[in-house]
């Protein structure tokens, strides 16, 4: 029964890490939950459940490159990317329902993502190319919110990454995340991103929305890179 699905995932959850950002947490992995639920129920399979994560992301991105720059637009293609993430939440829930993922999802779940953060500031760049030919200058917040978004992605990776060649605990799997702490985190939450195309048939207010959370992501991996760098250097001290 999907019911039986959804409570048993409830009582599974992953720890909620210091970094992760309130609509991730409180949101996105709750819709995530109930599409795991039914995707279990059906016989889906976390890999499947990846796929249709990337369809749904990709599809939105291909809009936002090459679609009509309209409000209807922007409500289609928010949804579609609302629902791709939390179908990326989905797959990982689906696995620990099935008894544990596997180093092959894992590989797709982030291969897939580093495609999608990687081409969705990209997308922008060519739709809002197309309806500001004559001010180059905003062009540049989706080519340096692409950069900070691959960097930032790459980075917790390659945390993760080192840390476990020393034995040294994830940030997930060390959790110690708060409601506050998520709040504040809140600016740099993937999920805005994906909202903040409602207003993409709105120009100018998409241009606010989207260059404060470009701002926000700057000032986040300035902080960031500094504490991961001592982080990583603490590990090369005691090794």
């Amino acid at each position: 029964m999907v019911v039986d699905a959804y409570h048993r995932l409830a009582r599974a959850q992953k720890g909620h890490a210091r970094g992760a950002p309130a609509y991730s947490v409180y949101v996105n992995r709750r819709i995530g939950r109930v599409l795991a639920a039914v995707a279990y129920r059906i016989g889906l399979t976390p890999n499947q459940v990846s796929i249709i994560s990337a369809v749904h992301s990709f599809v939105a991105i291909g809009l936002i490159a090459f679609g009509p720059v309209n409000v209807p637009m922007g409500l289609l293609i928010a949804l579609l990317l609302v629902l791709g993430y939390a179908w990326d939440s989905a797959d990982g829930q689906v696995a620990r329902l099935r008894g544990g993922g596997s180093p092959q999802g894992e590989w797709l779940d982030h291969f897939i993502d580093t495609i999608k953060i990687a081409s969705l500031h990209l997308a922008v760049l060519i739709g809002l190319y197309r309806v500001l030919p004559e001010t180059p200058l905003l062009l540049l917040i989706p080519i340096v919110f692409s950069i900070v978004a691959t960097t930032t992605f790459s980075g917790m990776l390659l945390n993760d990454l080192l840390k476990g060649k020393h034995a040294v605990a994830s940030t997930h799997e060390r959790g110690g995340g708060t409601l506050l702490r998520s709040l504040i985190l809140l600016p740099t939450d993937f999920g805005l991103v994906c909202l903040v195309f409602v207003l993409w048939g709105w120009t100018p207010a998409f241009l606010v929305g989207y260059g404060a959370l470009c701002v926000a992501a700057v000032l986040f991996l300035a902080l960031a890179a500094v504490k991961w760098f001592r982080e990583i250097g603490r590990l090369g001290a005691s090794a």
